[in-house]
């Protein structure tokens, strides 16, 4: 691909003659430990960025307010330029027990293929010497999200050794704060709005399609989410003396949290769906263009059905969705106890669409507890209260951000579709991604436009342990900067 853009051109023959020094500068940024709570490599990690930035003539700085994380902000200026564009990407990583690790996650090593699928440390070539496109660079941050960041550093450099310049003023935005729900971006933004103004934002995050073809995502679902605390006795009690008796917490558990979904998946509480905004025809007309991914999904992940009642997947993630995150109670396989477990607790995550307010739905959630019979409480509940009801529920809700989408037919909408087809080819445009990203805390501030364009591999391990980055995606990612930074 490449072959209609010149600037992804440039960057490809760039790339091909400088791999190892590409792989060894992304190296020693994922050597760096990333976790938002560790403040002194947090700080490490910025100012490295910055030098990065600084060595290929971008000014930058580190802008924060009083408790964040720095977020590292690059600009170029570009004589006569009429408008700004925006390049996001965050270099926090997710949290990890190394243990779970098959090789230490801030020692970055080069993988002949997946883990799962046997894969081997090899020695990075010698330089000069080609990379296999399916070899996988294995640490934390190599596919989330630090692999956009070298991609577009690196287009910066082929873009400079052809002697092409940018058409636009360009903006480079590395939050530190992203994996850890993005709690200090806002006041940022609205701290230092000059600063980061910008008509249109690339946001770089998340993978590309499951076929492996590029794909663009105009928006993505607000996220938020409670945690359920239900209670039996005071504490555990011997299941023998006492089942049938005593309330089991766990069992009301399982049954108020399978009044909320029928077992189509569809979310049962009262006024859930309530005022979402429809999908355009436009939008509607791209899902359905998709490339059909379920089948291989369902093999991938070894699933022998789905919910929708039948829908895909590439539709469901357009509509709302109530999951149960996680849930404890006493304790199972070879600790379990013979018990009445004391407490029960459930955590519950929920993916707003554009329409639905985060508070007004975590409170539609907090009614249909009650209407199940529960005494809902904000805080622990004494003996007086738990002794005065049936049923007590102790409801802590978490914060959130509602959903955004950008129109897909605004012009510099089809501008983006038109510049990453010129460089990757035919792409999968979708709506809205699944997942949820810090839209709302940049559109909201800043009254901009947020795009997604993603370069990592669908099979990353983002999240979790053994997280990768497949060769190919980093070279393709390098191509699709360089075109759109000379948008």
């Amino acid at each position: 691909m490449a072959q209609d853009n010149a600037a992804g051109r440039a960057a490809r023959e760039w790339r091909q003659q400088h791999e190892r020094a590409i792989v060894d500068e992304f190296f020693a940024l994922l050597a760096i430990p990333n976790i938002a709570r560790d403040r002194e490599n947090i700080q490490r990690n910025a100012e490295t960025i910055a030098r990065m930035l600084e060595k290929r003539g971008v000014t930058s700085q580190l802008v924060s307010v009083p408790g964040s994380n720095p977020v590292v902000l690059g600009a170029i200026r570009t004589p006569s330029a009429t408008r700004t564009i925006v390049f996001y990407a965050h270099y926090d990583g997710q949290p990890l027990d190394p243990k779970e690790w098959a090789s230490p996650p801030f020692e970055p090593v080069l993988r002949d293929k997946p883990v799962q699928d046997g894969g081997k440390v090899i020695p990075l070539p010698a330089p000069g010497q080609p990379f296999d496109p399916e070899w996988r660079l294995y640490a934390r941050g190599s596919g989330d999200d630090k692999a956009p960041i070298i991609a577009m550093l690196t287009a910066l450099d082929a873009l400079s050794a052809a002697g092409m310049q940018t058409r636009s003023n360009i903006k480079f935005v590395f939050e530190g704060e992203e994996e850890a729900g993005s709690a200090n971006l806002e006041k940022i933004l609205t701290a230092n709005k000059e600063l980061f103004a910008g008509d249109l934002w690339l946001m770089c995050d998340g993978p590309v399609y499951q076929t492996r073809r590029q794909q663009i995502v105009f928006g993505a679902r607000g996220d938020t989410g409670l945690d359920i605390t239900l209670y039996g006795p005071r504490y555990e009690l011997h299941s023998g003396h006492y089942g049938n008796w005593a309330p089991n917490p766990a069992m009301m558990l399982a049954q108020l949290l399978a009044s909320m979904k029928s077992a189509q998946g569809r979310v049962t509480i009262e006024h859930f769906y309530d005022g979402i905004t429809p999908l355009t025809p436009l939008e509607k007309r791209a899902i359905a263009e998709a490339p059909e991914i379920d089948s291989g999904l369902m093999r991938e992940f070894w699933l022998g059905s789905t919910e929708g009642g039948g829908a895909k997947v590439n539709e469901l993630v357009t509509q709302p969705a109530l999951n149960v995150r996680g849930m404890a109670s006493s304790r199972t396989g070879n600790q379990a106890s013979n018990v009445i477990p004391a407490t029960a607790t459930a955590s519950i995550d929920i993916r707003l669409v554009p329409g639905m307010d985060a508070h007004e739905t975590t409170s539609r959630v907090v009614e249909h507890i009650r209407k199940q019979g529960f005494f809902v409480v904000d805080t622990e509940p004494d003996a007086d209260t738990r002794r005065s009801h049936e049923k007590v529920a102790l409801v802590t809700v978490r914060g959130g951000d509602n959903a955004v989408r950008t129109p897909m037919d605004l012009p510099i909408a089809q501008e983006v579709i038109r510049v990453t087809e010129s460089v990757r080819g035919p792409t999968v445009k979708l709506p809205n991604m699944g997942g949820s990203l810090p839209l709302t805390s940049i559109v909201r501030p800043l009254g901009t436009r947020v795009i997604v364009v993603p370069i990592a591999n669908h099979d990353d391990n983002q999240h979790s342990f053994n997280e990768n980055l497949r060769v190919q995606n980093l070279w393709d990612g390098i191509e699709l900067m360089a075109g759109l930074l000379a948008m």
